[in-house]
């Protein structure tokens, strides 16, 4: 925007300057200069949910006679241009503003009558018209949970369908093969990759389930509360029309909020929301692991797996290639765990009627839910999906692991098999070499005890 041309704007405190080629106003323009502090605006989702939400109270007012059929269908087309990212640098607000978001709600009633007024041929009041039967500090909390719903339901959660689906495939492929389990990163009786990649992918479908519980409490909205709950200056049917109105233009099942006192001042959803991403983060970060430590070597290490070789892994160590992908989703975790510590905090402070650190849950909410999203997307098609396995490296791993004794217990028991185990490991030697030493077992009965794949399916065999 040029900075060298300007035009003055008047609000409550006076007049000021304003770019002449900026769609917003005075009250913007103070926000602009009050909080020069990150350089971070909203975020994108957030400005979309904000057309949205004036889309829906302009179709409401107009519903309920208040406001006139010229005038709403003007401000709900310059609404939509808005969400449709139309106007996006006309919001220039820093996340790091006043607590109540007021600050990004009038700019968006600024621009959107700025627009209207043009497309209409006269004024469109951003106060009397646009926020008509709206206080920022319910149309804020409706723009957060409508901004996060649609996020989850249109990115993360086909995402995380697509990362399950990921895992099944390749399960299907390989999931018969027996590998060795480890606990406490030691040789652990057998499991097939199927059984490992089937706690992988579980543990992604419960992180849908999670998210599908969180979204009915997200899906309630704040509008009509008005300034402290009560829906002073609002008709009583005001919010369950914009419910509606946002319901049928999403495809989301939105619902005016029970309790306006609590939508206003606690932010208990969008924590719950951040809460469940969270644990999403927790597993990624396990998998993530898992698939570093299989992938490692590829001598030294344990070498079960080669994941796609995606770039060079080292500026000084030719042919050196890194597990990429598992750690890039590992600092998603890790930047998504800390959002969350900040949403937390931002939602326990709502202090009687109003939180006062809105802009800030809706900016870590919502990077949490996108850097999510793409995590899965990429974790399922760069990782997943290309990884080979070295077959030949797990079954000598797996011929040669003395645990497989644990299978013997009920025949021998638990100090003769322990003796069997530590000899092998001393010697170096095949578990069934030595226990035919130590038992009266046969070959036969010995080879049916120690199989591996028979072991992944646990039970004492007969």
């Amino acid at each position: 925007m040029s900075s060298k041309e300007y035009r003055t704007e008047h609000d409550s405190m006076g007049e000021l300057q304003v770019p002449a080629d900026a769609f917003w106003g005075a009250t913007t323009q103070r926000a602009v200069e009050n909080f020069p502090i990150s350089g971070l605006p909203m975020p994108r989702q957030f400005i979309s949910a904000l057309g949205l939400v004036k889309w829906a109270c302009a179709g409401a007012n107009n519903e309920l006679g208040l406001l006139k059929n010229d005038v709403a269908m003007s401000i709900q087309a310059a609404a939509m241009e808005v969400a449709e990212g139309g106007h996006d640098r006309h919001f220039p607000i820093d996340v790091f503003q006043t607590g109540s978001g007021t600050s990004s709600n009038m700019n968006a009633n600024e621009v959107i009558s700025h627009v209207a007024s043009e497309d209409l041929g006269a004024e469109v009041h951003p106060n009397d018209h646009v926020n008509m039967s709206q206080s920022s500090n319910d149309a804020i909390p409706t723009c957060i949970h409508v901004s996060a719903a649609i996020a989850i339901h249109e990115h993360l959660m086909p995402a995380l369908r697509h990362l399950s689906a990921a895992l099944e495939n390749k399960s299907e492929e390989v999931g018969d093969i027996v590998k060795t389990g480890r606990t406490h990163l030691m040789d652990a009786m057998p499991v097939t990759l199927g059984q490992e990649l089937g706690g992988w992918r579980s543990q992604i479908d419960h992180a849908s389930e999670r998210l599908n519980d969180t979204m009915g409490r997200l899906t309630e909205l704040a509008m009509g509360g008005t300034a402290v709950g009560t829906g002073i200056n609002a008709h009583p049917k005001f919010g369950d029309k914009v419910a509606v109105l946002l319901a049928e233009k999403t495809g989301i099942d939105f619902k005016s909020a029970a309790s306006k006192f609590e939508s206003l001042s606690s932010q208990d959803a969008a924590v719950e929301a951040s809460g469940q991403l969270r644990v999403l983060a927790v597993s990624l970060t396990k998998i993530s692991n898992d698939l570093r430590w299989m992938n490692s070597g590829p001598l030294a290490g344990i070498g079960e797996i080669a994941l796609p070789a995606l770039q060079p892994g080292s500026s000084i160590m030719p042919g050196k290639v890194n597990p990429v992908i598992p750690e890039a989703v590992a600092m998603v975790a890790a930047q998504v765990i800390g959002n969350d510590a900040t949403v937390a905090i931002g939602g326990q402070s709502g202090n009687f009627q109003l939180n006062v650190m809105l802009p800030v849950v809706t900016y870590n909410l919502l990077q949490s839910i996108e850097l999510l999203a793409n995590a899965c997307m990429v974790l399922a098609d760069k990782a997943i999906a290309g990884f080979t396995v070295n077959v030949d490296k797990i079954n000598a791993a797996v011929g040669r692991n003395p645990i497989l004794v644990t299978a013997l217990n009920p025949v021998i028991g638990y100090e003769l098999g322990a003796a069997i185990a530590k000899k092998a490991y001393a010697e170096g030697r095949p578990l069934k070499d030595v226990a035919q030493e130590m038992t009266d077992l046969t070959d036969e009965e010995l080879d049916r005890l120690l199989d591996p794949a028979a072991l992944t399916e646990g039970g004492i065999k007969n």
